[in-house]
């Protein structure tokens, strides 16, 4: 199996799928769709990065493109209006900056600086107005993309998405304490860790502002839609679990299903790659059945109303995107070179970081 990169040119370039990482059903039964703004969407990520000095210019330069942070937005988030779509891309690639401030802070035991990263963040996200000139970039960062999220739905959403972001800086805290600490979380506390530091819920918000309508909380919270959100999140965060498992031990990781089942189940290594994969391939299975459950809820909505027909329609579309969630989580793990382990220097450091301390202003 093939994906294509995009790459820097306008030529795809063919890239083989590992057989171990194979899932024939993604390439057969999920499309993969690109929204149309997605050219420009790279462009204007890429010089988001630069002026915020999230990356530094040679990095920016030599592997923005290659991350494909925006190709991962824009084959997810499809009918959003250009602008939500330019936030969310931002804001995702400022995820992905401090995923690797926080790894670096561990890596080099930046305790203190960590602590007062979090506590910046924080407050950014309860007030983001004020720290957008802030000397840190990744405080500044995240200001501006919440700011500018904050902007499309009316002030509910915006404190349902701070409060789960919150949950998340917590999460990430939690997380740093277990790999300086070489805790491996068991099975169970690891998926209950893993909702919060992949930001399940955070992607599950994002798809009300790319349709255009804050859904009520009875919707949000009706079995079926909440059964579908969690499967597609469920694959993404264990299919990053598979495919970023030789990165992971390479830097002495903790957090990872494999790892977890390696220690506290005392699999060997290759029956936890199959016992992941097997997690993974079921939750494809599951969510096919929870699709037509949640698309035959949103019928239900449509109840002759303007209202009705809208929440009817927004759901549909909510939905459609959780299905376009597998595609793009799927090619983005063979497309970027944030995976591509073998080919760095050193197995335990990404070429595409900024490995001195940051933030100490």
């Amino acid at each position: 199996m093939h994906a294509l990169s995009h790459g820097t040119t306008s030529t795809p370039t063919i890239i083989a799928v590992p057989p171990a990482l194979s899932l024939p059903v993604i390439e057969t039964a999920f499309p993969r769709k690109f929204h149309p703004y997605w050219p420009r969407l790279r462009e204007e990520t890429r010089a988001w990065l630069l002026g915020k000095r999230l990356m530094p210019a040679d990095k920016v330069e030599e592997h923005a493109d290659g991350l494909c942070y925006t190709d991962l937005m824009a084959g997810y988030y499809i009918g959003a209006p250009d602008d939500v779509l330019q936030a969310i891309a931002d804001y995702s690639a400022w995820f992905f900056v401090w995923d690797d401030r926080h790894d670096r802070d561990i890596v080099h035991g930046r305790a203190a600086a960590w602590l007062r990263l979090k506590d910046r963040l924080h407050r950014a996200l309860d007030s983001p107005g004020d720290h957008l000139d802030h000397g840190d970039p990744v405080v500044a960062g995240l200001a501006d993309s919440v700011e500018r999220l904050y902007a499309f739905l009316p002030g509910g959403w915006n404190d349902r998405f701070a409060r789960h972001f919150h949950e998340v800086i917590e999460a990430y805290d939690r997380e740093f304490r277990n790999r300086t600490e070489g805790i491996v979380p068991t099975v169970e506390e690891y998926l209950e860790l893993r909702r919060l530091t992949f930001a399940h819920w955070i992607w599950t918000d994002l798809l009300e502002p790319s349709a255009g309508r804050e859904l009520p909380d009875e919707v949000r919270q009706n079995p079926a839609y909440r059964k579908a959100a969690l499967l597609s999140q469920e694959f993404a965060a264990w299919y990053n679990d598979l495919c970023s498992l030789p990165k992971e031990m390479a830097g002495s990781e903790v957090h990872n299903l494999g790892i977890s089942l390696v220690i506290h189940e005392e699999l060997a290594l290759e029956e936890a790659i199959t016992e992941v994969r097997r997690r993974v391939e079921e939750c494809i299975s599951e969510f096919q059945d929870a699709e037509r459950d949640a698309l035959r809820f949103a019928d239900t909505l449509d109840d002759g109303t303007v209202g009705g027909k809208e929440t009817s329609a927004a759901v549909r579309a909510c939905v459609g995107n959780m299905r376009n969630w597998f595609s793009s989580v799927y090619w983005f793990h063979h497309e970027s070179g944030r995976y591509r382990v073998d080919s760095w220097d050193d197995r335990s450091t990404p070429p595409y970081v900024d490995n001195e301390a940051a933030g100490e202003s």
